[in-house]
């Protein structure tokens, strides 16, 4: 299951290896389209990459931080540091695609 973090433990949270945050609110449409496949990915990248979540209404400091405009909005980290940015909807094989890429980078 995706972890849902806060601003509170948003920075133990990511500070180690790569972690792909989905920042996303409860109202948002294609946030919940994109809930599932997330949870998919989690599934598929596991050992590989932890995905989480956070709401952006319940945790503004940290949307802010990252200059969180539009939803679904999602980056990816590596050791607590922001490797890319991906905004909006993208289909699972897409997502799954990038998510290799990226994590077999030398």
């Amino acid at each position: 299951m995706v972890k849902i973090i806060t601003d509170q433990n948003f920075e133990d949270s990511i500070k180690e290896g790569y972690v792909f945050v989905d920042f996303f609110a409860e109202w948002c449409g294609p946030c919940k389209m994109l809930a599932p496949v997330m949870e998919e990915l989690n599934t598929e990248f596991e050992g590989k990459l932890e995905i989480m979540k956070l709401d952006i209404d319940a945790n503004r400091e940290t949307a802010t931080k990252f200059g969180i405009q539009s939803i679904p909005t999602m980056i990816l980290f590596k050791d607590g540091k922001p490797v890319e940015k991906v905004s909006g909807f993208h289909p699972k094989a897409k997502l799954a695609q990038y998510l290799e890429s990226k994590v077999n980078e030398k």
